[in-house]
């Protein structure tokens, strides 16, 4: 494949491995650290490498217990502490470790997470880190600090100076950390954009970088997940038309995923067009005794369910010194409390958290699959990821994450800026940008393999090395971890 590039950054610059090395004689042993909780969307892609990497390595994956990791109790963070020890005095059996950071998997507070991320560095005989979410060094919040000191929010100043030095020691810390334990024994980094392989290159400083977006579907699965994809198989779909356009999200219902952009570009598509939400809120997210959860509400509002013509009008004429409205029974009063003529509760049907089976089956079923997420730093997607691989016609906002994804899949995703709903609302009723793709993308999980056999085997060695000194490392670990 012409268009099929692995880049490796290292001490003497970038170049191109062609492939990744050959696969030993031997099965090496390889350890992958992750979570597998259901609810987080790295346990899917660790899944997923497993059996990608299961012909070229003998894996083992460890699991991050989160109900330990994400405690705050300082009993249960003590035990969370020997959990990821126990993980530690077993790595020395393998040959390479790949850790799947996503820093929120460590642990709630930064020190417990670059306490931890440190411990497993050090344990590991050779290591890569996939890192789904690049943290790069903060500018000082000065202007922010400032306006809350002026209006005298000092929780809110706090706030923000606590979060610039969770940014900056999950940053700074965790690079430093990464150059230092490569003068004398092989670490390599993983990332999803050219743009990320850049900023762990220069601005990290990490000698062996690899990118390459998510992959997650090999040919079987993808046409097993097509030949599953059938409108009947979903109930919720039984009263829309056979004709109907459906258009798909996809993931946990939350605030920066941007539900409400395209319900909004619904008011401005044919009655045939059907919303399809496939997910749910997430399970971390359940509060007690709270009725509905305030984003969920929103989106209800924003589609006009439940709400009456004369709820508008009387909301909107509530305020202080604001004329009264009054009803001529005879003429109005059916009028003003029937459905409002912008309701589109008929047309948005959620089709509630399903299995990886129907989620997928799901996908295929729609017309088109549509990514509105706002932009919060993140650098990868795996449900954008699956789509593709399954061929659906895409349309995504334009945020880092997606334009970066776009650079690996010429010609695959259709884009409209954030928050745009008549871009959105045009673009779906537009002919498709780009036909339809047969087989594999050029980036898939074949050429993932590659990579993570060319970023876990064995690497030419630096020049420069340094001896280690064990027993030292996690000793500076905590002291760096408690003056942050």
């Amino acid at each position: 494949m012409d268009s099929l590039e692995f880049r490796q950054h290292s001490s003497s610059g970038s170049q191109s491995s062609g492939g990744g090395s050959a696969p030993p004689s031997r099965r090496e042993r390889l350890a992958i650290i992750s979570t597998t909780n259901k609810l987080c969307g790295i346990a899917a892609y660790t899944a997923s490498l497993e059996q990608q990497l299961g012909t070229v390595f003998e894996v083992t994956v460890f699991d991050l217990d989160q109900y330990l990791l994400r405690s705050r109790d300082r009993r249960v963070v003590r035990i969370a502490d020997r959990h990821v020890m126990e993980i530690c005095r077993q790595l020395s059996q393998f040959d390479a470790v790949n850790l799947q950071l996503e820093h929120g998997t460590l642990g709630r507070r930064p020190n417990d997470i670059y306490r931890r991320f440190c411990w497993l560095v050090d344990a590991a005989p050779r290591l890569s880190v996939t890192f789904h979410t690049l943290l790069l060094p903060p500018r000082f919040p000065a202007g922010q600090l400032a306006k809350a000191l002026l209006g005298l929010d000092f929780r809110a100043a706090a706030g923000i100076r606590s979060e610039f030095r969770r940014h900056r020691l999950l940053s700074l810390k965790i690079a430093a950390r990464l150059r230092r334990v490569q003068r004398y024994k092989q670490v390599a980094a993983i990332v999803h954009t050219r743009r990320n392989h850049h900023d762990a290159a220069y601005l990290y400083g990490i000698d062996n970088v690899f990118d390459h977006p998510l992959s997650f579907l090999s040919a079987t699965q993808i046409e097993a997940a097509r030949d599953r994809a059938c409108r009947r198989d979903f109930p919720v779909l039984d009263r829309i038309p056979e004709h109907a356009t459906l258009i798909g999200v996809f993931g946990f219902i939350n605030y920066y995923k941007g539900l409400s952009t395209v319900i909004k570009s619904l008011h401005h598509l044919p009655a045939d067009h059907h919303l399809l939400i496939f997910g749910g809120i997430h399970p971390n997210e359940i509060a007690r005794e709270r009725p509905i959860h305030p984003y969920l509400a929103s989106l209800l509002d924003d589609a006009y369910v439940g709400t009456t013509p004369y709820d508008q009008i009387s909301g909107g004429t509530t305020g202080e010194g604001a004329p009264k409205l009054v009803l001529d029974i005879d003429h109005s009063l059916g009028e003003l409390l029937g459905a409002h003529p912008r309701d589109l509760s008929t047309r948005i049907h959620f089709m509630g958290a399903l299995g990886d089976r129907e989620f997928l089956a799901g996908m295929a079923s729609c017309d088109v699959v549509v990514f509105p997420y706002l932009e919060v730093g993140q650098s990868s997607s795996g449900p954008i990821s699956q789509a593709l691989e399954l061929g659906c016609r895409i349309i995504a906002t334009r945020t880092h994450a997606f334009l970066g994804f776009a650079e690996y899949h010429k010609d695959a995703v259709e884009f409209f800026d954030i928050g745009n709903y008549l871009e959105l609302a045009e673009r779906i009723l537009a002919r498709r940008q780009f036909p339809p793709r047969n087989g594999l993308p050029d980036f898939n999980v074949e050429t993932n393999k590659a990579i993570y056999l060319a970023a876990n085997g064995g690497l030419p060695p630096r020049q420069r090395r340094s001896v280690a000194r064990p027993g030292r490392t996690s000793e500076r670990a905590e002291r760096d971890s408690s003056t942050n």
